[in-house]
Formats: structure tokens, C-alpha cells, sequence
């Protein structure tokens, strides 16, 4: 209270960045109160495994406050794989983008439906779902949003529904991830499991939830169009989202773009055959994904210059979620530096052992819906949570890619809903909608989503998938 004036007081959620480096500090604090302990591990079938039973207590090893940040550039340095190749997977990905065949094709194919209104969303939904599931496609979703939404109004529909159709088609495919290299891939890599091992199982799950959220939209835009008054925007719609997309209207999808298309579809199931059949890992899928990349921009008319500056700006996009990775890493060196991960991780097991397998693998799911709230990097909360839960899974008697089940699905369905996702409050802007009528709107999606990700990590328990 100031001169009789009330001050509001603005919370403001802190930094992925900072939050992280917080853990990092509480990390090396508890290295002086939690007990020192390992197990010991083994190699089998070519991954290292904690041996049951085999935790004992060590001789105490604090970590003192240089070793606590000499632990960010050690994280680096052990992450280095993982960050070269989501900054190369970046470049390759920006070298696409700029040839505009993305945008060009997507115009196209949302101009040609216009006149079968009643296929837009699902076929809108479904394309997109293909890029979040195969790329990782989110920020990229942005400068769509206004086509989709001025699409939408035309059809008779409300700009909720624009926006819906393709973010949330985005993310069905994003959560359902069957072969996202930033999530799956590295969440596999670190859990030592092969790299998108259990596809066909993941493609039955990606198809439930995608079908899920077109029903979801469908039924929504369906009920706005016969009673425009009961839509979240009734009333509340504005002229900017068309006026934003208009000045995309002059979009073609040209024979350059078509053979852009080629290489990358092409390229890209190379990749997955190298992955299936010649065992081929980062590396390789990098050196593949670089390929794609400049063959792309040769094609697409970048020429050799505009191509590089297009591989660097892309590399820019992910600088982000890439460093994080790192970052990340630094927390579990400060638990192993400190001999307390082994620790934390005995008293985890402890605490679930009792309770069934399912329910330990839902309590798993759990708490990586709540990371993802202060983690809501999908690589990030990956370098962050899987070398913890992989062992853990161990201990606890199942299959570590049911731990990057919990892991994926943990990650992915939350996006669409938590304040935390920058991806989401920046198309909220761009659309013009409050993210109070977007909960509104959205919640009962995000349940189901949570129903079918736990009941396919319980199925995948039941059936034995690995």
C-alpha cells in the first residue's frame, strides 16, 4: 500500500534457464545432507543396468561451490552428441523452411479444402500431426495460424477453431512422436534403448490421440457453426488474423517446392531405414538430416550462400533447447559427483516397490506431467528426468522404454495447456485468444489425452513391449 493506492504485485515464472540452475544448486546442497550410496551395474545386452539389491552406502563426497559450476561445462561436454545433433537436425530443418515449400504446401492444401469444408479439420489435423510426429513441428506452427484461422471464418467456423486445427494437430502428432528425433530419439539414446525401437506401438497410440482431437474439434466447429452464440469467441473475434493471413495469399506450391518435397520425404525414410537396418545412431541420422538439408536449398533455389545462412539461422532456432541439454546434464554430474543419485533413486524404488508395477509406471507418468510444467523443453525435461528414470525402471522390475513411455507422453500432452509453453502463449497471441477461453476450451482435451497415455503405458506393461 502506497499513498492509499493499492500496489498489485506481479509473480513472474522464473527462467527454464534459472529454474534449472536452481536445481543444479539444491543438488550440490543435498550432497551434504543425503546419505552417499551406489549400486552396483553391469553391462547387458549392450546398456549398463543397476544390479537389484546391490545399493551401499559410501564414504561422503560433498560437492563444494566451484565443482558445483564446473559441472555446467561438464555437462556440455558428456551432452555433446546429443546438442551437435539437435543443431544440425535445426540447420537442416531451417534450410527447409526457407525454400517455403512448408508454407507453400500447407496454403494450398487449406485453399483447395475450402470448398469441402466438412475435410479441413481432419485433413488439416493430419498433416500436421505427421510434422509434429516425424520433426518435432511446434514453434513452426506459428505463422500458420493465421491462414488456418482465416480459413476457419470463412467456413462459417470461429478463430478458436482456426487455431485449434493446427496447433492441436501439431501436438496430437508431437505427443504421439513416433519418430521425433528431439524427444523419443533422445529420450531412447539416454535410456540406452534402441532409437525408435516400439514404433508399430507408438503409431497405435499417435493414431488414438489424433483421432481423438479431430473428433474433439470436429464437434466443437460443428457446434459453433449452427450456433455461432455458444463459441468461446462469440462476440470477441477480431480482423487481424485475416489481415495477417492475407498477405500470404499469393502463395504457390511450385515445381521447386514439389522437388523439395521429394528429397526430404526421401531422405527422411532413408534415415529410418538406416536407423532399422544398418543400426545407424546419431551420427549417422545427423549426417543423414545434413543431406536432406543442402540437397534441399540446392533444389529449392537457395544457392550455396543462402543455403549456409539459412543451416545457421536454423541452428539459432534450437540454440534454446539445445544448450539445455547440457545445462540439464550438469544436475545429474552434481548427484553423481556427490555419490547421492544412487540414493535418490533407492528411496524412489523404495517408496513405489510395494505397489504394482502399473501403478509405479503411472506414478512415473506423473511426475513428468508436473516436470513439464517448469521443464517444458521436451528435450530438456529428457536430459533432465531419463537418467533417473531409466535406472528406475530397472529396480523396479520393468522395461526402460516404459519409463520413456511416461516420458514421452509426460511431456508432450501438458504442452497444450500449460502457461509455461511459449509456443502456446505465442499463438494465443497471434490468434487473438485469452488463455482463459483457451482452458476453456481445451481441458477436456487435455484429460482424455491423459487417460489414453496412461492406459497405453499400462497396456504396454501388460503386453511386455520393449
Amino acid at each position: 500500500m502506497s499513498n492509499g493506492t493499492s500496489q498489485k504485485i506481479k509473480l513472474h515464472f522464473p527462467h527454464t534457464y534459472a529454474l534449472i540452475f536452481f536445481i543444479i544448486i539444491l543438488a550440490a546442497l543435498a550432497s551434504y545432507f543425503i546419505p552417499s550410496g551406489e549400486f552396483e551395474r553391469v553391462e547387458e545386452d549392450g546398456r549398463t543396468v543397476i544390479v537389484q539389491g546391490s545399493y551401499t552406502q559410501t564414504d561422503a563426497g560433498p560437492v563444494d561451490f566451484f565443482e558445483m559450476f564446473k559441472a555446467i561445462p561438464e555437462g556440455m561436454i558428456q551432452s555433446a552428441d546429443i546438442i551437435f545433433y539437435i543443431f544440425l537436425i535445426g540447420g537442416a530443418f531451417g534450410i527447409i523452411h526457407q525454400t517455403g515449400m512448408i508454407r507453400a504446401g500447407v496454403h494450398v492444401l487449406v485453399q483447395r479444402l475450402k470448398k469441402r469444408g466438412f475435410l479441413l479439420i481432419p485433413v488439416t489435423m493430419f498433416v500436421f500431426s505427421i510434422g509434429g510426429a516425424t520433426i518435432g513441428l511446434s514453434e513452426e506452427t506459428i505463422i500458420f495460424i493465421p491462414i488456418g484461422i482465416a480459413v476457419a471464418r470463412a467456413l462459417g467456423y470461429d478463430s478458436m477453431t482456426g487455431l485449434a486445427m493446427i496447433s492441436l494437430g501439431a501436438a496430437a502428432g508431437f505427443t504421439g512422436g513416433m519418430l521425433n528425433p528431439f524427444t523419443v530419439g533422445i529420450a531412447q539414446t539416454i535410456a540406452e534403448v534402441p532409437v525408435f525401437s516400439a514404433l508399430g506401438y507408438r503409431l497405435a497410440v499417435y493414431a488414438a490421440m489424433l483421432g481423438f482431437s479431430i473428433f474433439y474439434v470436429m464437434r466443437y466447429a460443428e457446434k459453433v457453426k449452427a450456433h455461432p452464440n455458444t463459441g468461446l469467441m462469440y462476440g470477441s473475434e477480431t480482423e487481424m488474423n485475416e489481415e495477417t493471413a492475407a498477405g500470404q495469399a499469393d502463395l504457390s506450391f511450385t515445381g521447386r517446392h514439389g522437388l523439395v518435397l521429394l528429397i526430404t520425404v526421401l531422405g527422411f525414410g532413408i534415415n529410418m531405414f538406416g536407423v532399422f537396418q544398418w543400426g545407424w545412431f546419431l551420427s549417422e541420422l545427423s549426417a543423414g538430416f545434413l543431406i536432406i538439408g543442402f540437397a534441399a536449398g540446392l533444389a529449392g533455389g537457395l544457392g550455396i550462400n543462402d543455403t549456409f545462412h539459412s543451416f545457421v539461422d536454423g541452428m539459432k532456432q534450437v540454440v534454446y533447447g539445445a544448450l539445455i541439454v547440457g545445462f540439464a546434464r550438469a544436475i545429474v554430474i552434481v548427484l553423481e559427483n556427490g555419490q547421492i543419485i544412487d540414493t535418490i533413486i533407492n528411496s524412489l524404488a523404495s517408496a513405489i516397490s510395494s505397489l504394482p508395477n502399473e501403478i509405479s509406471a503411472i506414478g512415473m507418468f506423473a511426475v513428468q506431467i508436473v516436470i513439464n510444467t517448469f521443464i517444458p523443453s521436451g528435450s530438456g525435461q529428457a536430459a533432465t528426468t531419463m537418467p533417473l528414470m531409466a535406472p528406475l525402471a530397472d529396480l523396479l522390475g520393468f522395461e526402460r522404454q516404459i519409463a520413456v513411455f511416461a516420458y514421452q507422453y509426460g511431456d508432450g500432452i501438458t504442452n497444450s495447456i500449460i502457461p509455461t509453453s511459449g509456443v502456446l502463449m505465442a499463438s494465443l497471441s497471434i490468434a487473438g485468444v485469452t488463455y482463459e477461453r483457451w482452458v476453456k476450451f481445451v481441458w477436456k482435451l487435455v484429460a482424455g489425452w491423459i487417460f489414453i497415455g496412461a492406459a497405453a503405458i499400462v497396456i504396454a506393461m501388460i503386453i511386455g513391449i520393449k
